[in-house]
């Protein structure tokens, strides 16, 4: 097989992919492995990701035969198989192949299975969306590939980005008993490069989870774009995950999708989303909200006195992140749940969190937290349980009145 054209593909893409700005809160053992396979949403970063690493595997050299990053959606591979192109590709000497929207190729799982047993020497990486059921229907691939997410960028890597700084990440603990300090130190080197906290930190819950708000000139744009994104991952996505979906499922995920985000944060009465979307079963039901998580696109939020989380109706059901509840409800949009949003999305990253019967949310089964503006009041608890605010509209905190942009540090 002659490989020119995908060089040629590939090198193109090696050079228009490729960003100076690395992120550091990647987990350790990215790329480490013989087969790496990175999960994520649109637009979060993962082709990027995936450039870097093969850039520098190869002294940044674009035109080296070692490395290949290929498509999988593309039209020039043509009838080619994956495994083809990877025996090729190592006959030359090549040393790390990279797969890109792998879950847009029937029988990928098959295919890798296959280059990972006939290649030893060879390194492959393999990219998809967040929905890929790596370990569903997949069994000869759990023994061989590790499989990490890729999420989008936390409010510290958005300053980083557009600053051109250097910010440390914190751990929650740091955050809540030493968050004066923490936020001083922070806003002194904002101030160097005449950076206002709150200021930035509005335009971040706008736009400025996914790594792609650098290149729009407009936030309306970088709104319009996401939209796409959402819907080409239910289109698009989905179906090629999972072929069994039909037309008509599709479009009542799109309208569940559309239901929850006019009612954000949502508390679902299952019988009025089956009488909605003229679902006959429970079942069916959660399996259509099971897509949309899996896809990224809600949180379900489940009681934290829950012991079968999988089998509970979500207490309340929120979008994945801020970002989008802008882009898919512009001005309508509360102010609260923007908030409420942004906190879940910062501290799911690490910890889990669910809902209690007091306050906003539980992290880790043991922090109780109420998020707000900055005129939050600590409520009164029927028990001696610490209560945490994290305060929107507040640059400096006191005891355990938290600034709600610092929870943008753990990561």
């Amino acid at each position: 097989m002659d490989l020119t054209t995908l060089y040629g593909l590939s090198r193109q893409y090696l050079e228009t992919k490729f960003q100076t700005y690395h992120r550091t809160a990647l987990p350790e053992t990215l790329f480490k492995h013989r087969l790496s396979v990175v999960l994520g949403q649109r637009g979060v970063g993962k082709t990027t990701l995936i450039v870097q690493h093969l850039l520098q595997c190869v002294g940044h050299d674009q035109l080296s035969p070692k490395i290949l990053y290929v498509p999988a959606d593309h039209f020039l591979l043509g009838g080619m198989s994956l495994y083809a192109i990877a025996e090729a590709f190592q006959s030359l000497g090549g040393e790390i192949i990279a797969f890109d929207e792998i879950h847009k190729y029937t029988d990928w799982s098959k295919e890798l299975k296959s280059i990972y047993d006939t290649f030893p020497n060879l390194r492959i990486i393999a990219s998809g969306s967040s929905a890929l059921a790596i370990y569903k229907g997949t069994h000869d691939l759990t023994r061989r590939a590790v499989v990490h997410e890729i999420f989008g960028f936390s409010f510290r890597e958005y300053l980083e980005l557009q600053h051109h700084i250097s910010l440390a990440r914190y751990a929650l603990s740091d955050v809540i008993q030493q968050h004066e300090t923490l936020s001083r130190e922070i806003l002194q080197q904002l101030a160097a490069v005449q950076c206002k906290v709150l200021v930035e930190f509005k335009q971040y819950l706008q736009a400025g989870y996914y790594p792609y708000i650098h290149e729009m000139q407009e936030v309306a744009l970088y709104w319009m774009t996401l939209e796409q994104n959402i819907h080409a991952t239910i289109e698009s996505d989905l179906s090629a995950i999972f072929p069994a979906l039909t037309g008509s499922t599709i479009r009542k995920l799109k309208q569940l999708l559309a239901f929850i985000v006019s009612a954000v944060p949502f508390s679902p009465n299952f019988q009025k989303l089956k009488q909605l979307l003229h679902i006959g079963d429970e079942r069916t039901l959660k399996n259509y909200l099971k897509y949309l998580e899996d896809a990224r696109l809600i949180r379900q939020l489940v009681s934290a006195s829950t012991k079968l989380k999988s089998l509970e109706t979500p207490e309340k059901i929120y979008l994945d992140n801020p970002n989008q509840l802008y882009a898919l409800s512009g001005a309508q949009h509360n102010i609260g749940t923007v908030r409420e949003l942004f906190f879940l999305t910062m501290t799911a990253y690490q910890h889990s969190v669910t809902a209690p019967k007091q306050g906003d949310f539980l992290v880790d089964n043991t922090l109780l937290f109420e998020v707000g503006g900055k005129n939050k009041e600590q409520p009164v608890l029927r028990d001696a349980q610490t209560m945490y605010l994290a305060c929107d509209d507040l640059e400096n905190g006191v005891a355990t009145k938290i600034p709600l942009w610092l929870f943008g540090f753990l990561y």
